[in-house]
């Protein structure tokens, strides 16, 4: 299989009846649905839709266990790259074939779909939500020297030995594992691209970003920056 689609969900069913068969149309395309035990049928209409499409798969989990770890427990995928993207309709599945034909053409390991870069741009986002998003990348990028623009970006596309070895080494389970991810990125000298895409804000459903996830992602940047991550080689 090309490419691996990792797809973290909760309550998310109505958002998937119009993604899915988008992402499911393409024979080098597999689908991994990691459910937290949603409360609306994720699961039970993801099961329904596997009896039509064998390039999708399930992963149940009993209950909310972070954005981080679902990526981790979707990483059985077989593809050779891996696609991290939210289930809401703010990724538009059309950039995925234009970051599988850069990591294809050009010496990158990870591609960033950027909000923050030339063309980029987001769409119907409250004033609020864009300064937490803003101030947040403004302290990974000039703390922790990322030297990526869209630090937080969700939207991803990884060389699977690439997804295989940061997943090997991250001890983070949230949101927070976006930055992660970029730190250990750059600690094994990975290179990293940023893609413009444009962000639209979800129509249906609620945003699963909490207080209490800002929070520890402030936590989890202090301490990247301060104490760094133990790598093991």
């Amino acid at each position: 299989m090309e490419i691996s689609v990792i797809l973290p969900t909760y309550n998310e069913r109505e958002n998937l009846k119009k993604l899915l068969p988008v992402l499911l149309k393409y024979s080098n395309v597999e689908v991994v649905v990691v459910d937290d035990n949603s409360s609306d049928g994720t699961s039970a209409y993801v099961r329904e839709l596997m009896k039509t499409y064998k390039n999708l798969k399930l992963v149940e989990r009993p209950f909310k266990l972070g954005l981080g770890s679902a990526y981790k427990d979707g990483f059985k995928a077989v593809g050779r790259k891996i696609v991290t993207m939210d289930a809401d309709l703010s990724h538009d599945p059309k950039y995925i074939a234009e970051f599988s034909k850069i990591i294809d053409k050009e010496n990158v390991d990870i591609i960033i779909g950027s909000r923050y870069v030339s063309g980029g741009r987001i769409v119907g986002w409250k004033p609020h939500r864009k300064i937490i998003s803003w101030s947040a990348n403004l302290l990974a990028r000039n703390f922790l020297r990322l030297g990526v623009r869209d630090a937080t970006s969700g939207y991803r596309m990884y060389r699977r030995e690439v997804f295989a070895k940061i997943a090997s080494h991250s001890i983070m389970k949230g949101y927070e594992f976006q930055v992660e991810a970029l730190f250990l990125a750059k600690k094994f000298g990975f290179e990293i691209y940023e893609y413009p895409i444009v962000f639209v804000d979800r129509k249906a459903g609620k945003s699963k970003l909490s207080v209490k996830d800002i929070l520890k992602f402030l936590k989890a940047m202090l301490k990247l920056g301060f104490s760094g991550a133990t790598l093991r080689h």
